[in-house]
This record gives C-alpha cells, sequence and structure tokens, in this order.
C-alpha cells in the first residue's frame, strides 16, 4: 500500500508488468528447464572477446569512454555503426538519421515519447512483443490489434484499421516475429510503407533478429520502401553480440531523430560510452559476421531438435516453422488451456510463456511460446517429453 495521500501516475492503471519477467522468478528452481525467456545461448556470448576488447578500448580512449559522453553517440562507435548500416541495408544512414540507443527497448521508448499523447492509436500485431505492448500501454496508447497469417501482417487489415481508427503508429516486427516466429514478405513489407504514407502513420520496423536467419535471403526492410521518413528501423546487437551490453539504435527521419535524442537527455543522458566502444570494435575489426555465422548452425539444430518433438504432440497442435529466430509459437486445439497449467508444468520442471500475454485484446489460452535458444540439446528432449505428456493428459 502506498503512504496515505499518495496516488500513482494513471498511466499505470492497467499495467501489471512484463508476464515474462515475472515467470522469471519461478525459474530458479533446481533443475528448472527453462523455453519462456528469449536469452541467446550462453555458448554465444563472446566473453573472452569482450575482455580483450573492453581491455584494449580503455587503454586506447579510456579517459574519454569514462567521462560523460554525448546524447547522440560515443563518436567512434556512431561512425562505424553508419559505416555498418549503409553496407548491409539499402537505405541512407548518416550522422542526421542515427541515433545509438540503450537497446532497442530504449528506442521503442524514445519514439513513444516523441510521438504519442494518451489516447493515440497504435496498430499492432496480433500476436506481439508483450515488452514493447507494455510500453505502449505506459504511454496510454490505444492498441488495436491487426491479424496475422504465415506470411505476417496482413495489409488488407492494416488499411482497414488506418481508415476506422487514424492511428498514430503501427508497430511490426518483420522478421522471425517476437511470439510468432513468422516472417512478413518483401511484398506486404511494401504495402505497408505505402500504406504509411497514404494514411499518414508512423511504421515502428523492430527487426532485433534479422541476423539470426538459418535457411533462406534475407528480405528488404520495411525502411527501404520508404521514401518519406514514415518508417523508423530499430535494430539491435543484443541478440547477435549481447544483451547484457545493452546497444541499439535508431534510424529515422531527421526531425524524428532529434526529438528522440531530446527526449533521451531525460532518459538515460546517453548510452554507456563503454558499451558502444566493444561494439564498436566488433564492427571496425571485422568481428561481427564470423561471429553469427559461429551461432547459426547450433541454434538452428536446437530449432530443428524442438520441432521434430513436436512432431508427436497430441493430435490437432499447430506451429509455426520458421526460418531463423529464436522462438516457437503452438496452438493447441479449442477448448485447451496452457494458461492454467502453466503452474503444473513448472511443478514438473518446464517452464513456457502462455499466448495469451503476446494477443492485445487477451484470450487465446490455448497458445504458448517456446524458446530453444537457451537450452541444451538434451534438455530440449527432456523438456518437450514433459509437456507432450502433460498436454496429452489435459486433452478434452
Amino acid at each position: 500500500m502506498l503512504p496515505e495521500g499518495l496516488k500513482f501516475a494513471s498511466r499505470f492503471d492497467n499495467v501489471t508488468g512484463s508476464a515474462i519477467r515475472e515467470i522469471f522468478k519461478v525459474l530458479a528452481k533446481p533443475n528448472m528447464i527453462s523455453f519462456a525467456g528469449g536469452n541467446p545461448s550462453v555458448d554465444a556470448l563472446p566473453d573472452e572477446v569482450c575482455a580483450r576488447l573492453a581491455k584494449q578500448v580503455l587503454e586506447n580512449d579510456g579517459k574519454r569512454i569514462l567521462q560523460y559522453g554525448a546524447t547522440e553517440g560515443y563518436p567512434p562507435f556512431l561512425e562505424s555503426l553508419i559505416q555498418y548500416l549503409n553496407k548491409t541495408y539499402a537505405f541512407p544512414a548518416d550522422k542526421s538519421t542515427v541515433l545509438p540507443t540503450t537497446g532497442s527497448t530504449a528506442g521503442m521508448e524514445l519514439v513513444c515519447k516523441a510521438m504519442l499523447n494518451p489516447g493515440d492509436t497504435v496498430l499492432v500485431e496480433s500476436p506481439t512483443f508483450l515488452g514493447n505492448m507494455q510500453t505502449l500501454k505506459l504511454y496510454q496508447a490505444n492498441l488495436v490489434p491487426i491479424a496475422s497469417d504465415d506470411e505476417g501482417v496482413i495489409p488488407e487489415e492494416v488499411e482497414k484499421a488506418a481508415k476506422e481508427h487514424h492511428p498514430k503508429l503501427f508497430y511490426v516486427i518483420p522478421n522471425f516475429q517476437n511470439p510468432s516466429g513468422r516472417t512478413l514478405s518483401a511484398e506486404r513489407r511494401k504495402a505497408i510503407a505505402q500504406l504509411a504514407k497514404k494514411y499518414g502513420f508512423l511504421v515502428l520496423e523492430d527487426d532485433p533478429y534479422r541476423d539470426l536467419r538459418y535457411e533462406g535471403q534475407h528480405l528488404p526492410t520495411i525502411k527501404e520502401f520508404d521514401e518519406d521518413g514514415y518508417v523508423v528501423y530499430m535494430g539491435s546487437f543484443s541478440k547477435i553480440v549481447s544483451p547484457g551490453l545493452r546497444v541499439g539504435y535508431l534510424v529515422a527521419q531527421q526531425d524524428i531523430l532529434r526529438k528522440c535524442a531530446i527526449g533521451k537527455q531525460g532518459t538515460d543522458l546517453h548510452t554507456p560510452n563503454l558499451n558502444q566502444a566493444i561494439v564498436d570494435q566488433f564492427l571496425r575489426q571485422d568481428l561481427l559476421a564470423p561471429h553469427i555465422q559461429s551461432i547459426l548452425p547450433g541454434y538452428q539444430q536446437k530449432m530443428e531438435a524442438m520441432l521434430r518433438e513436436l512432431e508427436s504432440f497430441p493430435e490437432g497442435t499447430r506451429y509455426t516453422r520458421p526460418e531463423g529466430g529464436l522462438f516457437l509459437f503452438v496452438e493447441m486445439p479449442e477448448g485447451f488451456n496452457a494458461t492454467e497449467l502453466f503452474n503444473e508444468a513448472v511443478e514438473q520442471g518446464v517452464a513456457y510463456v502462455p499466448g495469451t500475454f503476446f494477443y492485445p485484446d487477451g484470450g487465446h489460452h490455448n497458445t504458448l511460446r517456446l524458446n530453444f535458444s537457451n537450452s541444451t540439446m538434451e534438455q530440449i528432449h527432456v523438456g518437450m517429453t514433459k509437456l507432450k505428456e502433460l498436454f496429452a493428459k489435459n486433452m478434452k
């Protein structure tokens, strides 16, 4: 209870915190097998390389790194980041359009701070990433879910919602979407960019999983179809270098970016210089591409192992077959309740995230998200066997 006379801000009304963070509290049980998080494999974290790079950058530029830095970024990192973006993507990037952030989560918060007023409508995929859905709710946005199929969010549904609700933003994860694992088709990416211009809303393209592709070819970003500044591209090094370093970036039209930079001054002043400097050296020393290539086979092997386990789940089980990323999304037959079964699964030593938390309007209790990246092959087999038996026992 708050002390007498105090009251929380209304923005916290109906915001209960991240379901995944709450689930983490039960994962401390000994021998718990967790398919609940979205963590990279511990084997994919380049701790020795980061230790060497940290020592190197502190010896070479320690005084500047340990001092306050520019909100717009540690200058060497901003330079190497822009070079990386111009080499990797077909959209232009320069100092006026690129802002380093403290992970892409901070980028999301900055765009919301710059663009949203209480009550503004934001279109979101259904399902979508619950962490950023929480951020949108804290900015008191009116969330409108948009249906998806195997090719991602449906443009006709986006246009229908745009006509009806006049949204300020549309939040979308184009590659190996969290939680579904789906990838938005190239044709739909172009269509979304065109709809943003036609109806005057901003697209927040959140793309942290792009480089975790195990088969197929990279698709153009939505931003690459953007000719007039209606798309903000949010990138991150969390899944491909380290989530603990918290280094991401925004690419946006320069006026939008300037507002985000002003907002960042009141949020965290600047992303830690040392963290930016370490990622800078990953780029300058051409360490990033070899590191990514070294972690992809292990991730693919784990994903395929989990898919094989799902083949023997009860009849009527449906699930996505991603070309990359970290997640599978499972849909059990109607009447099954994965939300109610969560606690029993934990008692048996295995955890997942009930799918209901990823839907803006709730429901969908017959769904769940599974993460494969942070488990061993043995844990995948043991944990999936436990879930299969539990689910079979509770089928109606």
